[in-house]
């Protein structure tokens, strides 16, 4: 049988290809084995028995386009035996080819069921006192750069814990205050002053150092985007990052030499924060310029809570008030359902915890989950959209979903048909001179009380406007909840979650 030129080609070009796979899949093999080789179990140093020295630490990089085996040779250049670990969520893809050597190991963070869980534990291949955070495309210019990092540490640790240089010393970093309130949800960003040293959170491309005990003492050390998760969780520390004189080179600018590239890094990284800050449970993160990002629901989303059991939604059992997207929800709803009652002509006034909120904060109560207005009953005809909520749900032009209640005779709007944060509107009539309606609810608030409290009713700030309260709106809270309800905040049910006893 002969063989057409063709079909020689063509023999030719599979027999490259699979030689191709051939070397790809070895190579990508000797860097697993390498990383598998290095750790025995029962063979880990614990934290209390590290070295003197620095373990080179990178964990910043992108998979498609690197140059981290640039930035290894760099370091171990100027100390051949250095520790450099590579930190990869997953075995990289294009393999990377770093120099073969004991002290150079790459560590992936995803485990393998057929591995030991310590394989996979970056705390396992550390074990100096020291490790510095290097992102892609550093250089080491010199051996004194991590020596001088170790002693600046050394003399700051009364102060700092972590030590940060630059890298390229035009492109000075920006130091800020950092304040995470777990309990609001939220982390606020400001600029500390020009003159300051010690920050609690850096912005700009730095080398960071800290005492390898520090760094996996942290809940999740290696989360990304790195810098952010770290300043997140020593600011909770209370922790102080001092910026050196010092600074690192710069191998490549830019790092990403295509436009598809760094839009795939671009949104890696914002899947990467928004993934951290959800994890974290962080829904609003201010600025230093004051501009806000939200990581909470929306009117895309469910509400960032379920049902709520007893009057105790499940966040203050985490010790957490109402996520900031939620309050932020409820106002805007309560504000459009009172603009639309004041256009209709139907009297309403703020009710129950919802009026507590505004004679104690004049806002929203921080841990509260819905807002109650009163309406007379008399009115309701007045307005299109309850008349016609009498009759099914509806939502409106804004994407507001007005419905009457399945669990009694008052009405319901709710922010949106995904997202059920909601105004709860409850109908009152006057009889023998006391207000009262047809459902009434399990609550200690719930009751009837005189007419007079709403003649007439009387303007209070409320969630950044003005809204219609009782009269003597003391009394009236005060008939409702017990003497002294607004100077002694508690949780709705004090029995199974109680403020003032911590439980």
């Amino acid at each position: 049988m002969r063989i057409t030129f063709c079909q020689g080609v063509l023999a030719v070009a599979i027999a490259v290809n699979l030689l191709i796979l051939y070397y790809i899949s070895r190579l990508q093999q000797r860097i697993l084995h390498r990383h598998r080789d290095h750790v025995q179990p029962g063979s880990r140093q614990q934290l209390g028995l590290l070295k003197p020295g620095v373990t080179v630490l990178i964990r910043e990089f992108e998979d498609f386009e690197n140059y981290v085996p640039d930035v290894v040779r760099s370091f171990v250049r100027q100390k051949p035996e250095l520790p450099v670990v590579v930190a990869a969520d997953r075995l990289p893809y294009p393999p990377m080819v770093l120099p073969s050597a004991p002290n150079i190991q790459v560590v992936l963070l995803k485990p393998s069921p057929d591995q030991p869980a310590l394989v996979f534990r970056p705390e396992t291949y550390v074990r100096t006192e020291y490790v510095a955070l290097v992102p892609d495309g550093v250089r080491a210019d010199s051996t004194s750069q991590l020596e001088r990092m170790v002693e600046e540490l050394k003399d700051s640790q009364n102060q700092a814990q972590m030590v940060a240089a630059p890298v390229n010393s035009l492109a000075p970093l920006r130091c800020l205050n950092l304040k995470v309130s777990l309990k609001e949800w939220t982390a606020e960003y400001t600029a500390a002053p020009p003159a300051s040293t010690l920050c609690g959170a850096l912005r700009g491309e730095l080398v960071l150092l800290l005492r390898t005990r520090d760094l996996f003492n942290l809940s999740v050390p290696l989360a990304k985007p790195s810098l952010t998760s770290l300043f997140v969780q020593t600011s909770l520390r209370g922790w102080a990052v001092r910026v050196l004189d010092v600074s690192f080179s710069a191998l490549h600018r830019p790092l990403l030499t295509s436009s598809h590239n760094q839009w795939k890094a671009d949104n890696l990284a914002k899947s990467h924060r928004t993934q951290l800050f959800q994890d974290f449970g962080i829904k609003r993160v201010i600025l230093e310029d004051g501009k806000q990002q939200w990581f909470g629901c929306g009117k895309e989303t469910p509400r960032c809570f379920g049902t709520i059991h007893d009057d105790t939604p499940e966040y203050l059992y985490q010790n957490r008030w109402t996520p900031p997207c939620c309050l932020k929800a409820l106002r805007e709803t309560a504000k459009y359902v009172i603009n639309i009652l004041e256009a209709s002509g139907v009297r309403y006034w703020l009710e129950g915890g919802t009026l507590l909120g505004a004679a104690r904060y004049q806002d929203l109560i921080p841990w509260d989950y819905d807002v109650d207005l009163g309406v007379y009953l008399e009115d309701i005809p007045n307005c299109e959209l309850l008349r016609n909520a009498e009759s099914g749900s509806v939502v409106d032009e804004k994407g507001f979903v007005w419905e009457k209640a399945i669990e009694g005779d008052f009405y319901r709007v709710q922010y949106s048909e995904r997202n059920h944060l909601h105004v709860d509107l409850w109908p009152f009539y006057p009889k023998n001179g006391l207000m009262t309606k047809d459902t009434w609810m399990d609550h200690r608030q719930d009751i009837e009380f005189p007419e007079h409290f709403l003649k007439p009713l009387v303007p209070i700030q409320f969630a950044g406007f003005l809204a219609l309260a009782p009269n003597d709106y003391r009394s009236f809270l005060e008939l409702k909840f017990g003497e002294g309800v607004i100077e002694n905040p508690e949780y709705p049910n004090p029995a199974l979650k109680s403020m003032k006893k911590g439980n």
